[in-house]
Formats: C-alpha cells, sequence, structure tokens
C-alpha cells in the first residue's frame, strides 16, 4: 500500500512521541491529533491523551481517567507534556507567532493572540506543525514572539523543540548554533522545493534522507480505525 503525503505526515507527527514515557500528549490540529494516537497504539503504549478539559482518554475517546486542570498544570510546568502547536509564522530559531501580522502596536492582522505559547516553550517540549509550508509562515524573524526559540530561552529548565513537521518535510535544531535543519524530506519532496518555499536560509546536510515510510499496520490503523473518513487529506491536499 501506498502512503499518501497526509499519511506521511502523521507518521512525522507521531515520531514526536516515540518512547516518550507516561507524559501528557497535547496536539493541537488534526493530523497531530492523529499522530498522537497512533504513537500511543504502537510505539508509546504508555502515552497520556486528552481531552482537553479533565479527562484522560484512550485513542478512540472513552474515558480513561480524570485530569483536573491543577494537575494538568503540573505536568505543563514540571516538563512532562509534549505539545505540538500550530504556527502562523516561524523563523530560524523556532521562535513561533500566533498573535499578530505586522507591527504588534498596530498589526496588520489580528490573529489568536499568544494565548499559552510563552508556558508551554518554556516549561515543556514543544514541536509544530505547519500544514502549508511557505514564506508567508517560515520567515527570517517572526513578527512577534510567541512561543520561545532558542535564542530567547537561555536559562529555560524544560525548554525544548523537538521537531517541526510541514506538508513538505520535518526539521530540527540539530545544529551548533540551534539553527532550523532540514531533518527530513517528504517522499516526492526535494531540497530545492523547501529553499524556495523557506523564508531564511535553512542548515541542509550532504545527505537528506526521506521521512519513514508507515508500516502496513500503521496505514490500517490510520486508515480503519484512527481516520476512516480520510479527513487527514483535507489538511495538506493530499
Amino acid at each position: 500500500m501506498t502512503a499518501t503525503r497526509s499519511e506521511h505526515c502523521v507518521i512525522a507527527c507521531a515520531e514526536a512521541w516515540r518512547d516518550a514515557g507516561e507524559i501528557l500528549a497535547s496536539p493541537m490540529g488534526l493530523i497531530p491529533s492523529i499522530g498522537a494516537r497512533l504513537a500511543r497504539l504502537t510505539f508509546s503504549p504508555d502515552l497520556l491523551l486528552t481531552d482537553g478539559e479533565a479527562l484522560l482518554v484512550r485513542p478512540d475517546g472513552t474515558p480513561e481517567g480524570w485530569l483536573p486542570y491543577r494537575r494538568h498544570l503540573d505536568l505543563v510546568t514540571g516538563g512532562r507534556r509534549h505539545v505540538m502547536m500550530g504556527a502562523s509564522q516561524i523563523d530560524r530559531y523556532g521562535n513561533q507567532n500566533i498573535s499578530c501580522i505586522g507591527d504588534w502596536a498596530r498589526p496588520r492582522r489580528q490573529l489568536l493572540g499568544v494565548r499559552g505559547a510563552p508556558v508551554n516553550t518554556l516549561n515543556n517540549p514543544t514541536s509544530y506543525w505547519v500544514p502549508r509550508h511557505s514564506r508567508r509562515v517560515f520567515v527570517e524573524k517572526v513578527d512577534m514572539v510567541c512561543g520561545v526559540g532558542y535564542d530567547h530561552a537561555a536559562g529555560a529548565r524544560f525548554h525544548r523543540i523537538p521537531r517541526v513537521v510541514s506538508d513538505l518535510g520535518v526539521f530540527d535544531f540539530d545544529t551548533p548554533d540551534r539553527s532550523m535543519r532540514l531533518a527530513s524530506l517528504h517522499p516526492g519532496v526535494t531540497v530545492a522545493q523547501v529553499r524556495e518555499a523557506t523564508g531564511f536560509e535553512l542548515a541542509v546536510p550532504d545527505e537528506v534522507p526521506y521521512t519513514r515510510e508507515p508500516s502496513a499496520d500503521e496505514l490500517e490503523l490510520i486508515r480503519e480505525v484512527l481516520d476512516p473518513a480520510g479527513t487527514r487529506a483535507r489538511e495538506v491536499g493530499a
């Protein structure tokens, strides 16, 4: 069975929680949510999933336990949560913007607001999901820092950005200056395409691997159990 682009994105998101142990997964967005549930059903069986309110849930959404908000905050501020957020803008050091486009005092466009991004990024691992990789999102410098990148996180005990997943590939910050690096390409994507769609100079290894293929069992789980309606394709168009 040939995997689609959206299924490679699901796999790339799931890998963010590989062997994570008993930590809280907080995926934001459809494909990250499918990825977190896939990880729980396969290589991260101790992963905790939440309904975002007061319950721990199984991958099918049925209640598994109680997670009052005070306990949720304990996990958030103690590094025992790994959130995967979206980004309206993200720069070479992993600073994320979801608040506004343009000068914050008089923005051209108002977005979500800062919300919980600073607490997330300074207190527990934070990855990002970008369904449309473009120069409008991957920018030289964000208009406002909401999620904190490596150049602003000195002394933050639990700050870590394990990965950025887009519809073109997977990116990390495994470089001497903690700038963004191309870690893998989704099948069918070229380095030239990624560079063209990125508004800053990426670190690119001499050889860039492809994002791994899902196994037959993983594909069955994605297609038959986790997303039988195929809604994942709407997020990336494939």
